[in-house]
């Protein structure tokens, strides 16, 4: 899916538009014998599975994703004795604020919730979710992507099922690169700087649009580049490392487009930004796996103009991508049914009819290597990027994302003061250097107030 931060929920809804113009507690029920309050559970048998699932239990699920009644209505068919009452919570960020609140309560709290990989760490700091090897989730493993599975599983425990992800890569306006006299998206990052010469001399168009309001995407760059700026133990000890080496050279990269005037800084997912990708403002937009059905709905009128390629390389001949959201289905450790809560998160991400429902009903990137390679997902070519098989190209690009980025428990509390820092400097054109060391300070602030040791 789209980023899991604050413009989630509207992106999603934008998305599902886009496509469609084209084309708490448990209820009722009894307990399992292996609550979430036993702490000798060792291993869930499959004894233990069909009594569960045989017995008349209601679940509740919250996410902000719409239309997921139909992966919902799928699992009651299969377990006709299970109900789920189905919230959409609208976006991630009033989605975090109600979990935690119901959590703090002790009351009102889903079985099941929708968590952006970015932020299971905070929800694992306060120990609020299941741990799912022992209810059978550490056999998925081998069935996703394995940087995606590294996201919600670590060496204690495995704490979500993917749901989706946003592998990086570039949609380009052919027919501007092709008038600036390019062949196809830049294969480096010193190609992508001297084609966004030509683009601007040729076309007056930008080559790109950097916003000063997405730290995902600026992150999703860092990732790409390597950088690996967070780290956390799980306990009490983060990493911080913005103005490391790696983030410097990507920030220096940008700052020397965005001087020459060769990259704007227009906020993104707003009516300007909008209008500039229907309007030939940028020649190309870096972005996630799931930008392009958004993007036939936003620039509708460019269609059979845009294609998809590779994000451009730091070093020639290598073929490394990053990624740009995605979010997973987390079993709350309050559940009193988990084990048919296990279930309804792995159903809605595993079976192969709904996770090929969430592809192309709901039009979320896969994680499911399964999905992935399925025809009836990646053998669709679309008109609007000239026949291209786009989830076919973006398939082969999951297979190349860096498979190790750490995120702290606190990305909340980041994004907030990206947009007061590095954010801050890209959208006045500054000094994104500077921005980066400000930003690096009052997050290792903000950690120590909150009585993390920082690395």
């Amino acid at each position: 899916m789209m980023p899991a931060h604050k413009t989630a929920g509207a992106l999603g809804a934008l998305v599902i538009t886009a496509a469609l113009a084209l084309t708490g507690c448990s209820g009722s029920g009894s307990s399992s014998a292996s609550g979430s309050g036993d702490k000798q559970i060792k291993n869930v048998t499959q004894a233990d599975i069909d009594k569960a699932m045989n017995t008349p239990t209601t679940l509740t699920l919250w996410a902000w994703l719409p239309d997921l009644q139909k992966e919902v209505d799928l699992f009651e068919k299969k377990y006709p004795k299970i109900k789920v009452n189905l919230v959409n919570t609208t976006d991630a960020t009033r989605s975090y604020t109600k979990v935690r609140a119901a959590l703090k309560a002790g009351k009102g709290a889903p079985d099941v919730t929708q968590i952006g990989y970015d932020y299971i760490g905070s929800f694992k700091q306060t120990n609020s979710l299941l741990d799912l090897t022992p209810y059978g989730g550490k056999e998925l493993a081998g069935d996703y992507v394995d940087w995606v599975w590294n996201q919600v599983a670590d060496s204690k425990g495995v704490w979500a099922i993917p749901q989706d992800s946003g592998p990086l890569g570039t949609l380009y306006r052919d027919d501007l690169f092709r008038k600036a006299g390019l062949d196809g998206a830049p294969a480096t990052w010193d190609d992508f700087a001297k084609a966004a010469e030509q683009v601007k001399s040729k076309t007056g168009a930008y080559i790109t649009n950097l916003p000063g309001n997405d730290m995902p995407q600026i992150i999703s760059l860092f990732w790409q580049a390597g950088a690996k700026p967070f780290s956390y133990d799980g306990d009490k000890t983060v990493g911080i490392d913005l103005p490391g080496d790696v983030e410097k050279k990507v920030m220096s990269y940008w700052q020397d487009l965005i001087k020459k005037d060769l990259v704007s800084t227009d906020a993104d997912f707003t009516d300007e930004f909008y209008q500039g990708l229907s309007r030939d403002k940028y020649a190309s937009w870096l972005v996630a796996a799931w930008g392009p059905v958004f993007l036939q709905g936003t620039a509708k009128d460019t269609a059979g103009k845009w294609r998809a390629g590779k994000i451009p390389q730091w070093q020639a001949g290598q073929d490394v991508s990053g990624n740009w959201g995605g979010s997973s289905n987390a079993v709350l450790a309050s559940s009193q049914n988990p084990i048919a809560a296990y279930q309804l998160a792995k159903f809605i991400n595993h079976d192969p009819e709904s996770t090929l429902k969430l592809a192309n009903e709901q039009f979320l990137f896969p994680t499911k290597k399964a999905t992935l390679e399925d025809p009836k997902f990646t053998g669709q070519a679309g008109e609007f990027y000239g026949g291209q098989k786009v989830n076919q190209f973006f398939s082969d690009v999951s297979k190349t994302v860096d498979k190790d980025f750490a995120w702290l428990p606190f990305m909340d509390y980041a994004n907030t003061s990206f947009n007061d820092t590095l954010g801050k400097a890209i959208s006045e054109k500054g000094d994104l250097v500077a921005g980066l060391s400000q930003w690096q300070d009052d997050l290792v602030s903000y950690a120590k107030r909150q009585g993390f040791t920082v690395k």
